[in-house]
């Protein structure tokens, strides 16, 4: 058996660690936010190159603040993608504002640059560029687009931990960046959690307020906020694990570079990251045409597999409403067709690579040779 993850091994590897750091949480009896949680903001904020970093509850609150934050509400637009998880949808909808979705390039399977100004309208108060898989979306077009037009940009980097773009990290290089902390990301939580970080100091007062019922101090609420706040447990085992995540990434770039090398003659579309991006490989999906029977028989031989995501959102029953169709975006719609979702995880072995490519030959990758 191979698995599509592997928390199990991770745990046995900073065991001592990370059980010390729970036992010093709990016997604080510091439960909610507390210096568990200041001591990772202060770490992940220097780790993403910025000067704010507010810990929530989820990746999906991080959003949620972003937004509100950057002014976001009813009557509002914000530009994004539909090949993401719900929950990018779900934060813009939350905020009352509209989300309007452009394609992705079928090159990057991000954010295309070129689509994002025909989307633009009176209303258009923000981008949400998503960094899916873990590359960071093509930034700079993005960036300019949104400075030429007045617009606030915010980084769904839930996938992209340490991911980098031109040298600069993910979520330093738009108004606002949210992590997610859900277990199985790069940087993973005992449960949920997520962050904000961002280098303007207005947007950082508004993220403090809002995610702890806006108080500025105790029982004096000056906003009407929400209880978002990251609790002393995952405090402490995010504080750990920052002690491992460069190791981590680079080991999961190793597998990566194996399944590139292996995966090399087979006509496929896989990862091709820009030379001036760092992909840190949250998944490593290849495009492929019978993707489903590769998916059924990757698990009849025992092999954990994925599909990152095979509904795009502007399909999705819940999202009707936003009155998209079938056909309205082809390269995401063509993506979710052929996605499929390798295991990738740091203590993924070379052997067990060369075994995912080999079950993988036997038949999607033999009929297209």
């Amino acid at each position: 058996m191979i698995p599509f993850l592997d928390l199990k091994a991770q745990y046995r590897q900073i065991k001592p660690e990370v059980d010390a750091a729970v036992m010093r949480a709990i016997d604080s009896t510091q439960f909610v936010l507390g210096p568990e949680v200041m001591a990772f903001e202060k770490r992940f904020a220097t780790y993403c190159n910025v000067s704010h970093c507010y810990a929530v509850n989820s990746g999906t609150s991080a959003l949620h603040l972003a937004l509100l934050a950057a002014g976001v509400g009813p009557g509002d637009e914000v530009i994004t993608v539909s090949m993401t998880f719900v929950a990018t949808t779900a934060a813009v909808l939350y905020s009352g504002a509209k989300p309007v979705f452009v394609d992705v390039d079928p090159v990057t399977w991000t954010m295309e640059p070129a689509l994002i100004e025909a989307a633009i309208t009176p209303r258009t108060k923000a981008i949400l560029p998503v960094h899916l898989h873990g590359l960071i979306a093509d930034m700079d077009p993005i960036m300019e687009i949104a400075r030429r037009h007045g617009l606030v940009v915010i980084e769904d980097a839930a996938q992209a931990h340490g991911a980098e773009y031109k040298g600069r990290r993910a979520g330093s290089i738009g108004d606002l960046g949210c992590f997610s902390f859900y277990p199985g990301k790069n940087l993973g939580a005992f449960g949920e959690g997520g962050a904000v970080v961002t280098n303007q100091s207005d947007f950082a007062r508004r993220i403090a307020l809002l995610r702890d019922w806006g108080q500025e101090t105790k029982y004096n609420h000056v906003v009407a906020g929400y209880n978002y706040r990251m609790d002393g447990v995952q405090g402490a085992v995010l504080n750990v694990k920052m002690n491992y995540i460069e190791a981590w990434t680079e080991a999961r770039r190793s597998v990566a570079a194996q399944y590139d090398r292996l995966l090399a003659k087979h006509p496929v579309a896989r990862p091709h990251p820009p030379t001036h991006s760092r992909h840190v490989y949250h998944v490593y999906a290849l495009g492929l045409p019978r993707r489903d029977e590769a998916l059924s028989a990757l698990q009849e031989a025992g092999i954990g597999v994925g599909i990152h995501y095979p509904v795009p959102v502007h399909l999705q029953k819940a999202y009707a409403n936003l009155g998209y169709r079938a056909g309205d975006f082809p390269v995401t719609e063509r993506l979710a067709q052929q996605f499929l979702s390798l295991p990738i995880y740091p203590e993924l072995r070379p052997e067990q690579v060369v075994e995912v490519v080999t079950q993988l030959e036997q038949v999607e990758l033999a009929e297209t040779a």
